[in-house]
């Protein structure tokens, strides 16, 4: 077989996305390597986050990892809060105010979460990537390798790439598995094979080889074609929206850096070279861009050899960028900004006062709804306790400070035990002197739970006949 000839990159247009060919086929995008302090700032951002990712089930917070949705328990543990399925109703707070959170950094700052924290962009670009340029080399050899006909180089290069996708992806796999098992479950499951705990192997499995297709064939695929993110950007910014654009003022027409009549843009491609998607930000803000910096760097690099100044292609506005006035503060960046603010806002105060300890609810026992006689009128109640932390904990039970005179709780500021994330119910019986009872009474139940001394008011009503007024 001989070798073939690679194939002359794509020029970028504004009518098709360079991925697809024009008959529909896939044009493989191989973006060349780029240094700088935006590629220096990402690393290490990137690097923080896959760290963040990998420690979360390892770091210990009142006993349980920081991040935990133990699916078999129905137990949410998330940075020392606890949740039970009655709890997660609070959450549509915080995924609405997260969801406003985003539009504001949108709207003021373009993509910033593609280019720098979305999951898929990180484990791309510091993982995948890294590990092709390091088997298979530079942009220019990797299409050269490409276009080679198979033989022993090319096969063992192939598999050992392939080989490093699918153990990175298994990698990934098992740390999003033990955010619901735990890791020594996690670990004792993979001790004892998979057959033994075939819905976790399965999960795994089917994780690790959808991982390994996004990430070794349809790569920028997803977020030029799948991710509704990109979508919607148009909606969320404007022309003053902090984004990654091209002075053309300054950098038009092009030509030769010799030219005196040239602008200072010398139509090198770098720019091109460099776009994990493949557009040429020359041609203005396209769908496709995540906003990852690479044509910032490599158009620094190139003015630093001309000797131009560094910003022909720069983080900043659509008006800056055609020398309008900048504007940060807009309605859409206030109403954003405010209905986050209310999200988050309403999550912390609902977190605080509902996502408690210990979780209590109490239920008029069934059966007849009072039991009197001369001497005493009597209500049963069911009172259900839940333990959610990882420690035994002690209760006690009693009627409220503001309970009327002749009211008592039977076993009333007796002490009993709940082992951790353990639950446990007991009847709650109420007395009232027929003498004292005034009719129909609202009363207040202190449940106190420790270690802790959280005090928990439940509110009951106490029923019983209609009291005989005197005269009649």
């Amino acid at each position: 077989m001989t070798e073939k000839e690679p194939r002359k990159p794509r020029q970028p247009n504004l009518d098709s996305v360079t991925t697809i060919n024009e008959d529909g086929s896939r044009y493989f995008l191989h973006p060349a390597d780029v240094r700088g302090r935006w590629a220096l700032f990402r690393k290490v951002f990137m690097l923080v986050l896959i760290a963040v990712y990998v420690l979360l089930p390892w770091i210990p917070v009142n006993g349980h990892p920081a991040v935990f949705f133990d699916i078999e328990k129905r137990l949410f543990h998330v940075f020392g809060l606890t949740l039970v399925p009655q709890d997660l109703w609070v959450l549509f707070f915080g995924i609405t105010g997260l969801g406003f959170a985003l539009f504001f950094v949108t709207a003021l700052l373009g993509r910033l979460w593609c280019g720098w924290a979305c999951p898929y962009t990180v484990f791309l670009d510091f993982i995948y990537r890294r590990i092709e340029r390091w088997i298979d080399g530079d942009a220019p050899a990797r299409r050269k390798l490409d276009a080679a006909p198979w033989g022993a180089d090319k096969i063992i290069r192939r598999i050992i790439k392939h080989g490093l996708y699918l153990l990175v992806s298994a990698l990934i796999a098992h740390v999003f598995l033990s955010y619901f098992v735990s890791l020594p479950r996690l670990y004792s499951f993979m001790m004892e094979g998979p057959l033994q705990h075939s819905l976790a192997f399965g999960t795994m499995a089917v994780l690790t080889l959808l991982l390994w297709f996004c990430f070794a064939w349809f790569r920028e695929q997803f977020c030029v074609i799948m991710c509704p993110y990109g979508r919607i950007q148009s909606v969320l910014t404007d022309d003053d929206t902090v984004v990654i654009g091209y002075d053309e003022k300054r950098g038009e027409p092009r030509g030769h850096v010799k030219d005196p009549e040239a602008g200072h843009c010398i139509d090198c491609r770098r720019c091109v070279q460099v776009c994990p998607t493949g557009i040429d930000i020359r041609n203005g803000l396209q769908l496709e861009c995540i906003g990852c910096t690479a044509c910032i760097d490599a158009c620094d690099e190139i003015m630093d050899k001309v000797g131009r100044p560094r910003g022909l292609v720069r983080y900043d506005s659509m008006n800056a960028l055609a020398g309008m006035p900048r504007r940060f503060l807009r309605p859409r960046i206030l109403a954003y900004g405010v209905l986050g603010l209310i999200g988050l806002g309403v999550l912390g105060l609902t977190a605080f006062k509902r996502a408690r300890p210990y979780t209590t609810t109490v239920t008029r026992m069934a059966g007849a709804p009072y039991y009197s006689d001369q001497a005493m009128v009597r209500n049963i109640y069911q009172l259900r306790i839940l333990n959610k932390r990882n420690q035994t904990a002690v209760f006690s039970v009693e009627l409220g400070p503001d309970t009327p005179p002749g009211f008592s709780l039977s076993g009333a500021g007796q002490d009993f035990q709940i082992d951790a994330l353990g639950e446990q119910t007991r009847p709650c019986v109420v007395f009232c002197t027929a003498a004292s009872y005034p009719g129909a009474t609202d009363l207040t139940l202190l449940i106190t739970g420790n270690p802790g001394d959280v005090k928990i008011e439940q509110n009951i009503r106490f029923l019983g006949p209609e009291p005989v007024v005197m005269g009649r």
